[in-house]
């Protein structure tokens, strides 16, 4: 009773049907409605839907498809102008059925559609389409409850799914379907769960349903502790706000705010900061909600894509959703999206709830934020300050950074675009001064002094070079291996090497070991900055992986297997893969524990689930199932090249306040492998790559994220490097490329090397062109 009264109605009017959620009270009306299909001696049945609805409820017509009754599509100015649908006098008493859904608000823009709606569709002054019957409203609140007051003594709509996770924020498997009991008789149960029965017989088809709507429709048990919250949550709402009309007041009041501001924000040249994509101007809470929804553009007017904006958003401990936010119809309506587009998108690699944000340089989605009762003051501020300070700050002057030779095609989109790497890492970066590589003794390195028999060696290498035929710079100097670095523990320090022995996996030992919290989770620098500051180095010849720091007595692991009875298995999850580790036992736990200052515990990938395969496209080597992944994000490598290092330091030396070294640099972008290439970036344009008898394949960029702008030698953070990396690259943050490796069989190990020289074969999209004059800007 409680919730009927928070929405102004009563048992007579309504009755409750709890559910999962509001997708689970969708699929239901969709099961239940007393739908007339196609081919029968009535007039069908139509499902009608408003073009910006949820996913979920587009997804409706999945079921009415198999009932053989047809749905279609309305776009909201189409119902404006449904009056001249009206029908005539003789085709007005037709019973047939019909359903039409539309939200009360948008959640893609926050529009708020009339409420009248229903009562002028109801009545016949409107119809969503021009066909005989009895139209029912099926009303999608889920958006519109959160911020605003519901009267269904006066807006009686016949269907009202609602989530009181968007009221509350708690419970979050907890939703409901208000059904207005002049339809309720009407509606049809197939499937009968446990509790929905009077009676039923287990060798006969008979069954009889409960009288009660709800109990007849709530298969199983409902989530009756959280129905117990409910009545609570309510209460604090109400005592806490005063009302859902003061609610509405009061988050309209930030949005609007916040929506004029960013209005006026402009560049220099008088070009606007962003793009809002709204049907109103936020002048009036009974037609706009508190969501606002935008794109950043540069000072050119080109869209920042959305999955850059949220990672410099999390550096101001910001929360935004991104993409098309499960409502396809609106991001097509505002961003200009052709259906072709759509479909063209998906065959470049896009899929929803990824973070391929622009393919050929047009949006796939845009960024959404939202005001709840919780919100301030303040965090509208905070939200505009962070916009101008990542656009307003010292960027207008930069230049963009392009790869030197083409720019990203709809055919060039990975088929899986990369998601950041725990071995991608980066940070701030002022002046830097240009001391020698070969200079850093900062970090542990390690040589085998070993040489394979030089015969067999040949004969690989010309075997690999009659696959992949390099190709040859105008006068260009030879690309070579500078430094070689493995991180035996996922996140933990680099230990670099000089050479180095290569496995299916990747470099020998490289991530085979992770930290994880009390509860099994990884813990990478994200959470736990102070991880960089554990070294562990790798001992060959004593078959020990020593770990080290400061403060703390080192302590050893063995490389060899725990394969015994006493040993601990687990299962772990890396980027939503389950990997099969071991723990490795209560000295290394308490070590970690004790350093870190929370409980935690390092595991070891099993050798019986080396299998992990790698999914992305593996052409020119062989079948995908059999490259397997250590416990990297992405792929077994992380290229970076020094030229490009040195290129993008005078973009962004300008913008930090301490000058650091090159080597510095190096670490924090934390790669396997770092190359030194006559041109910066021209990496990007690279399909595979030979490094002695090696061959590996490019799988992507790497697309950095926040732990970039950690220090790796003091765990501190510094969030200005990953916005001066977005300012110079031009609207994103790659920088690095993701290699895969199929070793070669042979009678000796592969070993990868410092001072080998690396052969690039280009993408076969990309012209072979001679290296730019220094007076040349980069092209796209």
């Amino acid at each position: 009773f409680r919730i009927l009264q928070h929405f102004h109605t009563t048992a007579e009017d309504y009755t409750i049907i709890f559910t999962s959620g509001c997708t689970a009270a969708l699929k239901l009306v969709a099961e239940a409605f007393p739908w007339i299909p196609e081919g029968t001696k009535q007039p069908s049945s139509r499902f009608c839907y408003l073009t910006d609805s949820h996913t979920s409820v587009v997804g409706m017509r999945g079921i009415t498809a198999s009932m053989n009754v047809l749905s279609v599509p309305i776009k909201p100015k189409e119902i404006l102008l449904s009056e001249k649908n009206r029908l005539p006098a003789e085709e007005q008493n037709c019973t047939t059925p019909h359903l039409f859904s539309y939200p009360a608000q948008s959640n893609f823009s926050g529009t708020k559609y009339p409420l009248s709606w229903i009562r002028d569709i109801k009545s016949g002054k409107l119809h969503p389409i021009k066909i005989p019957g009895k139209w029912f409203i099926l009303l999608d609140a889920a958006s519109y409850v959160s911020s605003s007051p519901l009267d269904l003594g006066v807006h009686q709509a016949d269907f009202i799914p609602i989530s009181f996770y968007k009221i509350f924020g708690f419970p979050t498997g907890l939703g409901a379907l208000l059904v207005n009991n002049r339809i309720a008789p009407l509606l049809r149960k197939t499937y009968f769960g446990g509790g929905t029965a009077a009676a039923y017989l287990a060798g006969e088809d008979f069954y009889f349903p409960r009288k009660s709507i709800a109990e007849r429709f709530e298969d199983g048990t409902v989530s009756f502790l959280d129905i117990i919250a409910l009545k609570h949550g309510f209460d604090v709402l109400e005592k806490l706000t005063g009302g859902m009309e003061k609610i509405k007041q009061h988050t309209f009041a930030l949005a609007h705010y916040t929506y004029t501001m960013l209005s006026t924000l402009k560049y220099s040249n008088g070009a606007p900061v962003v793009r809002i994509y709204s049907d109103t101007d936020f002048s009036n809470p009974d037609v706009q909600g508190p969501i606002i929804n935008f794109n950043v553009l540069d000072e050119n007017g080109e869209v920042i894509g959305f999955s850059q904006v949220d990672k410099m958003a999390s550096l101001y401990n910001i929360h935004v959703r991104t993409g098309c936010f499960c409502n396809t119809g609106a991001c097509q309506m505002h961003l200009g999206i052709s259906n072709e587009d759509i479909q063209r998108n998906l065959q470049a690699g896009h899929v929803c709830g990824d973070d391929i944000d622009l393919v050929d340089g047009r949006p796939t989605g845009s960024v959404r934020i939202s005001f709840g009762y919780m919100s301030s003051f303040e965090d509208a501020q905070t939200f505009l300050k962070f916009i101008m300070a990542t656009r307003l700050s010292k960027s207008d002057n930069e230049i963009p950074l392009e790869s030197p030779v083409t720019k990203l095609t709809t055919e060039s989109v990975p088929d899986d675009h990369p998601s950041f790497n725990s071995a991608c890492k980066l940070s701030p970066v002022p002046h830097i001064s240009d001391r020698e590589l070969g200079n850093n003794s900062s970090t542990t390195k390690m040589s085998l002094n070993w040489q394979p028999p030089e015969v067999e060696a040949e004969s690989i290498r010309a075997a690999v070079s009659e696959i992949a035929v390099p190709t040859c710079r105008r006068g260009g100097k030879p690309v070579t291996v500078t430094n070689i670095y493995l991180y035996p523990i996922k996140s933990c320090s680099a230990f670099e090497v000089t050479e180095w022995p290569v496995g299916n996996q990747g470099l020998l030992y490289d991530r085979n070991w992770m930290v994880v919290n009390q509860n099994g989770v990884c813990m990478t620098q994200k959470q736990e900055p102070r991880l960089c500051l554990v070294k562990p180095s790798i001992d060959l010849k004593q078959k020990v992986m020593v770990i080290q720091a400061e403060g703390m007595d080192e302590i050893s692991v063995s490389l060899e297997e725990n394969t015994g009875k006493e040993a601990v298995i687990c299962e772990s999850k890396v980027c939503s893969h389950r990997v099969k580790t071991y723990d490795c036992g209560e000295r290394i736990a308490g070590w970690f524990s004790m350093f870190l200052g929370r409980p935690c515990r390092l595991i070891r990938q099993s050798s019986d689930m080396k299998n992990r395969s790698h999914q992305k496209n593996t052409k020119g080597l062989a079948s995908a199932a059999n490259i397997s992944l250590s416990l990297v994000n992405e792929a077994q490598y992380l290229l970076i090249n020094v030229a490009s290092i040195l290129q993008l330091k005078e973009h962004i030396a300008a913008r930090l306040e301490e000058p650091l070294e090159i080597e510095e640099l190096i670490r924090r972008f934390r790669a396997n492998i770092v190359i030194s290439a006559p041109e910066s970036f021209e990496e990007e344009e690279w399909a595979e790559i030979s490094i002695g008898a090696l061959r590996f394949q490019v799988v992507g960029p790497c697309s950095r994220c926040q732990i970039i702008c950690i220090d790796q030698q003091s765990g501190e953070r510094n969030k200005e490097f990953l916005q001066s990396l977005s300012a110079a690259r031009g609207r994103k943050t790659n920088f690095g490329i993701y290699l895969m490796n199929q070793p070669l069989h042979s009678s000796f190990p592969d070993i990868l090397s410092v001072g080998s020289q690396v052969l690039p074969v280009l993408k076969e999209n990309t012209e072979i062109q001679p290296p730019a004059s220094t007076e040349e800007k980069c092209s796209g």
